[in-house]
């Protein structure tokens, strides 16, 4: 029986979009005003805002409209026609009818503003006001006409449609009764009446609006983290653009390495001793009684650095001295630059005293 082997080409994987986008990408696409929201809600909140305002507030609104009309029909039209009292008349209708009006519209601005802040947060991108000509385009217009994402909006709406079709029968359908005892009431119970149905419906309707917009919320984050999606290649393209190339990054940190090398190399001709373990490790001290305080490290080294600090230690006659404990205790706990902590003051004192005796220092 004969086998076949195929070659597998892992690169083609790379280009699958398997990741979930990065922090930077995200960023990047907000800067570009590309953000997942549904266009639905901030509109429904506002609806729902100001049928509510009308329930709670109906009545003294009424009143007023009530007032306004009542002083227009009783005083208003008895009065002279003239150029100025004509315009004074327009404008105390205005000034009453704007007065009124206020508190709606602030109603269903701050609610609108609210549902915009908690889908998307502040974000004003003026760039996105700038004309661009690929939005005239016919051929990208009749793309995103006939696109997968046009019909689901077109779904959308028509489920929109059903469903407030239904909640408005709905409502009818329960206050039948009330409907139908109106034709019996006076013109201001009726009218009353038929408000608070209509006020229940615009409720009733927007709350659907609401919950329809949530569902539609998240069906467009969905959208947003599948269109975001990234490839393994991507990740690796965008951590080279932000960090560098790894193989540049690290042929750095060794050329870094190299030079912090040879610069304690240079430094080590001063030493005034050296401590070793005595093969696996060794560290250089210098101390200088006019400008240090404490001795300091100026070299240090495991294995093969060790080995080359003694080559270069007894080339210019420097004493290396064999103490285990200390040797490992300041190759450890120190940096080349530091200074001796107090704790090994004893120890090193005894070491560079011995080490003076030698050169026949004082």
């Amino acid at each position: 029986m004969k086998h076949f082997r195929y070659p597998l080409n892992l690169q083609f994987f790379e280009g699958e979009k398997t990741e979930r986008a990065t922090p930077h990408k995200r960023q990047e696409s907000r800067k570009q005003g590309e953000v997942f929201k549904s266009a639905d809600l901030g509109t429904a909140i506002s609806l729902f805002a100001f049928f509510l305002y009308f329930r709670f507030a109906g009545g003294s609104l009424g009143e007023g409209l009530a007032s306004m009309m009542s002083h227009v029909f009783q005083n208003s039209l008895n009065m002279d026609v003239t150029e100025n009292n004509v315009h004074q008349f327009f404008s105390a209708l205005s000034i009453q009818s704007l007065l009124l009006l206020i508190p709606i519209l602030i109603v269903a601005l701050v609610a609108g503003i609210a549902g915009q802040l908690f889908q998307v947060g502040f974000l004003f991108q003026p760039g996105l006001l700038a004309f661009k000509p690929d939005r005239i385009s016919l051929l990208k217009g009749l793309k995103r006409v006939y696109s997968l994402k046009a019909i689901m909006e077109l779904l959308k709406s028509l489920l929109k449609i059903l469903l407030i079709g239904l909640v408005a029968f709905s409502v009818i359908w329960i206050n039948r009764q009330m409907v139908v005892e109106t034709g019996e009431k006076s013109l201001g119970d009726g009218l009353v009446t038929m408000a608070n149905i209509v006020l229940n419906m615009g409720l009733a309707a927007s709350a659907t609006l609401i919950v329809l917009a949530v569902f539609d919320y998240y069906y467009q984050k969905f959208e947003y983290e599948k269109n975001m999606r990234m490839s393994k290649q991507d990740v690796k393209d965008e951590y080279k653009n932000m960090e560098g190339d790894p193989k540049i990054k690290s042929r750095i940190r060794e050329r870094q390495k190299q030079m912090a090398m040879r610069r304690m190399m240079q430094e080590l001709p001063k030493a005034d001793v050296v401590i070793t373990n005595p093969t696996h490790f060794a560290v250089a001290l210098q101390y200088d009684a006019v400008r240090m305080s404490a001795p300091r490290v100026i070299a240090k080294g495991a294995d093969q650095v060790a080995f080359r600090i003694k080559a270069i230690a007894r080339e210019h006659e420097i004493v290396i001295v064999e103490k285990k404990p200390l040797a490992r205790a300041l190759y450890f706990q120190l940096d080349v630059g530091d200074s001796v902590p107090e704790e090994f003051f004893k120890a090193v004192a005894e070491i560079l005293a011995y080490v003076y005796r030698l050169n026949g220092k004082a």
